[in-house]
């Protein structure tokens, strides 16, 4: 069986990061991992940390894939896969959403995104083959979003300093038929390993990857209670 995390963020990219790649893969070999998945946050907040000027010529994507790319690389020397996501906020709300198995394109104009809303972004996401799950939908000024936008919702968020009300995600989870993943949310040292998912089989790519998620074959880590 093998140990995968859905849901971290690296120091270089999301603001509220505060590991290294070497931290982060380190921690996860450690625990028995087998397989990350990069979810950087992809806001506004991040562009500005990250100096980029949302009408300006550069490669915004390659921008915000700079943690994803260091912990890829990290990861091939010790033996653990690592697999591009994105965790994405809207102008409309303090939601969150990971997006998995997602294709440049879709995120190539970040002001455009932005500015989308979930109504407008889940149908081109869907369109393009990607998984979008709510992040901790019950958590301080957020709400779940309307069922019929998702393809899933975080059951279980690991993150210790946030009280994520995880039985309501889980009971949301169940009465729309949603995919249900659990996630760390690690941003810092203490946050490493507290979730995740266990699977039979380890996907070779993030395409793949987002298939096992919507295949559901797999089982909680760290799961509600």
């Amino acid at each position: 069986m093998y140990r995968i995390e859905p849901h971290l963020h690296t120091g270089c990219v999301s603001r509220c990061g505060h590991l290294e790649a070497a931290e982060i893969v380190d921690g996860y070999k450690a625990a028995g991992y087998s397989a990350l998945i990069v979810t950087d946050h992809y806001n506004r907040t991040t562009f500005d940390y990250l100096g980029i000027d949302l009408a300006g010529p550069e490669n915004k994507v390659e921008a915000f894939l700079e943690g994803y790319r260091r912990v890829r690389d990290e990861g091939a020397k010790q033996g653990i896969r690592v697999f591009r996501g994105a965790e994405l906020r809207f102008d409309e709300s303090e939601n969150d959403y990971l997006l998995y198995g997602w294709r440049d394109e879709l995120l190539r104009e970040p002001e455009e995104v932005f500015r989308m809303g979930i109504a407008a972004f889940s149908p081109i996401a869907r369109g393009q083959g990607a998984l979008l799950i709510q992040a901790h939908p019950y958590r301080h000024a957020c709400t779940p979003a309307i069922a019929s936008y998702l393809d899933g919702v975080e059951v279980f968020n690991g993150n210790p300093r946030h009280e994520s009300r995880n039985a309501l995600a889980a009971d949301y989870a169940r009465e729309f038929g949603l995919i249900a993943i659990a996630g760390s949310d690690c941003h810092r040292t203490e946050d490493i390993a507290r979730a995740g998912i266990l699977s039979q089989r380890l996907p070779s790519d993030s395409m793949e990857m987002a298939r096992l998620l919507r295949s559901r074959n797999y089982q909680l880590l760290g799961p509600a209670e």
